[in-house]
């Protein structure tokens, strides 16, 4: 766990908070649902009123190589991370940030570039951030909470217009930080 002096602290998701995650995941879904293409059925509701469940949650309490961390401000929660080691461009990388979410109230404060610091640190390594090309808040977003995070270096954006991905991808490096 690291905190800041904003409050903001990155912490692993154990076991018992996966519902609070899988929770949190619902508001992450309803907010990409605004960049569905139009006729698109996907982010559809089911007879629940619930948006479908992410195929890949179970995987970060039982994979090695998923992290499932949660985002707090002052200890309360205020969004999720899943970092994974999975690139959408078939690179060798160590880290991907799979999903980044962060409550509309806890936007336009810091609040989300001070979490990607502590994520970096947390996990250091060679990172891929991919974000998709309707997201034009986070094409905003990531290339500025990159850049300002310390010990980031050998930043390089790509675009990529395939079947794995559509959309840029970042690619960087991160360092520890010294003991």
């Amino acid at each position: 766990m690291t905190s800041s002096k904003r409050g903001v602290t990155v912490t692993p998701a154990s076991a018992a908070e996966r519902a609070l995650v899988e929770g949190l995941f619902q508001f992450y879904v309803h907010d990409f649902s605004e960049f569905a293409a139009p006729g698109a059925t996907a982010f559809e509701f089911d007879e629940a009123g619930r948006f479908a469940a992410y195929p890949h949650m179970a995987s970060y309490w039982s994979d090695a190589e998923r992290w499932p961390l949660l985002i707090r401000v002052e200890g309360r929660v205020a969004g999720f991370a899943l970092v994974n080691s999975l690139s959408h461009c078939g690179e060798s990388i160590e880290r991907n940030m799979g999903e980044f979410f962060v409550a509309r109230k806890y936007r336009r404060d810091g609040i989300a570039s001070e979490a990607v610091r502590q994520i970096f640190e947390l996990h250091p390594g060679r990172w891929e951030v991919a974000v998709a090309v309707r997201n034009l808040s986070a094409i905003s977003f990531w290339p500025k909470a990159i850049a300002r995070a310390p010990r980031v270096s050998n930043i390089e954006r790509r675009e990529q217009n395939d079947d794995r991905w559509r959309g840029p991808i970042w690619h960087f490096h991160a360092s520890a930080p010294s003991a």
